[in-house]
């Protein structure tokens, strides 16, 4: 079995010459889901827009997504096979209508009418959300947002999907649906979070990151306690708010 996104040596330097990533390792494999964890400014986010090519600026070393390797011919094969939500749902939901913004994606690969109402209805199904179709996104509430967001992804058959902060703006009800879709996906998932409990949920296996390296990686609770973020964590929870 191949994985479906191996990553080798990857530095890589914003446009102004500011490295951001340093000789970076990384495999995501059918099925899994990996926690990307570190602080703010580790890399994180960086390397999830790096495997999809949008980030502007110098790079070196290999990904290689499904046999392709990450060049700009490449780009539009690849962003087929990654879905990615993004930690700002604002930042994916522009069209009037949530039924519209869900097909915005199958209509831009060309398929037929049919197939994409019936991708729209499926993934909207999918995140249980078949109920606002014909709502605009701007009305609905933090967590109906990022499920829309999810369904729009989901409605391009990706073979793996990014996520950037998903639990981000949501209460405990939303953030307790989106775990419960999340769970459900066979899609292999690449989930960057401060979230310590979302992690905890979610992943099979953890990276830590720090500045700009993999500096850990393991089963979820080893990589948290190594990396001190247990303690980090309690501290917060314990702090006056």
């Amino acid at each position: 079995m191949e994985p479906l996104i191996q990553v080798r040596n990857l530095h890589y330097s914003y446009p102004d010459g500011t490295p951001a990533l340093r000789g970076v390792d990384f495999e995501l494999w059918p099925a899994e889901t990996v926690a990307v964890l570190g602080a703010n400014g580790s890399g994180k986010t960086t390397f999830l827009l790096h495997l999809l090519g949008l980030v502007g600026g110098k790079s070196e070393g290999d990904v290689v997504v499904r046999g392709l390797a990450l060049r700009k011919e490449n780009f539009t094969k690849i962003r087929r096979m990654i879905g990615m939500l993004f930690q700002d749902s604002d930042d994916q939901l522009f069209m009037p209508t949530v039924e519209e913004d869900v097909a915005f994606g199958p209509l831009n690969m060309g398929l037929a009418q049919d197939e994409v109402e019936r991708r729209v209805r499926q993934s909207l199904r999918q995140v249980g959300m078949e109920h606002v179709a014909s709502r605009p996104p701007y009305h609905l509430s933090a967590g109906e947002k990022r499920r829309v967001a999810l369904a729009g992804v989901l409605a391009m058959s990706p073979e793996m999907i990014l996520l950037d902060e998903p639990s981000t703006f949501l209460d405990p009800p939303a953030r307790s649906s989106l775990v419960e879709i999340l769970r459900s996906l066979p899609q292999a998932q690449c989930l960057v979070t401060h979230d310590l409990t979302l992690a905890r949920q979610l992943a099979s296996r953890a990276v830590y990151f720090e500045k700009g390296e993999i500096t850990l990686q393991g089963g979820v609770e080893d990589v948290i306690a190594r990396a001190g973020w247990e303690t980090l964590d309690a501290r917060r929870s314990d702090a006056p708010r």
